[in-house]
């Protein structure tokens, strides 16, 4: 005769197992009992993960619609509130400079024995806001020898700002630029150049050709 604690216990592991592990048979259980050693089964329920709600950007014709590039006319003509009547050219003359370190450091330093292609490359793919340059050649004589610094650059028009403080949209399209810095002269054949400034970095450009005006 078994101890009565013992057949408790043995009743209740039964009951234990049984309960714990439903989808086992009863043979199942027994043979598990005999061996003296029980391995409980844990089921994990899978999580389910929630979807991030991606933050979207402005579309083009929204940014277009909302006006965001656009330079209102009280602007052209003031700086800031506290300096009113500020001369706008003047104020873009740091950005200027900013851009001509921008450039040397791009290139390495513009040395006298520096290649003229290697310039022209690293400027063909460079950022041109705050450029200075000049309409040299077109197929409309009224924007020949527009000078002034690069505010605004897009696909296919180039926004300036002249010394006499008018803000000039000049196309690129049948235009030819010239950009000078530290007696390096370069020429930019807008016809060649219709992108965007964020995709000229991954252009190849041809740096022999010509364009019919």
């Amino acid at each position: 005769l078994w101890p009565q604690g013992s057949r408790k216990a043995e009743t209740f592991v039964h009951a234990f197992l049984k309960r714990s592990m439903p989808r086992m048979k009863e043979e199942a259980i027994q043979d598990l009992l005999t061996r003296k050693a029980v391995v409980l089964e844990h089921y994990h329920k899978k999580k389910t993960k929630q979807k991030r709600n991606k933050t979207k950007g402005f579309t083009a014709k929204q940014r277009r619609e909302l006006r965001l590039f656009e330079i209102e006319p009280e602007q052209q003509r003031q700086g800031f509130k506290c300096l009113p009547c500020v001369v706008k050219y003047a104020l873009f003359l740091p950005l200027h400079e900013l851009w001509k370190q921008y450039i040397r450091d791009l290139c390495h330093g513009l040395k006298p024995d520096a290649q003229p292609h290697m310039i022209q490359g690293k400027l063909l793919k460079a950022d041109l806001h705050g450029a200075i340059v000049t309409v040299t050649k077109s197929k409309c004589p009224s924007y020949v020898g527009i000078t002034g610094i690069i505010l605004q650059e897009f696909k296919h028009v180039f926004k300036i700002i002249t010394k006499e403080d008018k803000l000039k949209v000049v196309p690129k399209l049948n235009n030819v630029f010239s950009l000078e810095l530290d007696g390096f002269i370069s020429y930019i054949y807008g016809s060649k150049f219709l992108l965007r400034a964020s995709e000229r970095s991954a252009k190849k450009f041809k740096l022999k050709g010509t364009i019919d005006l």
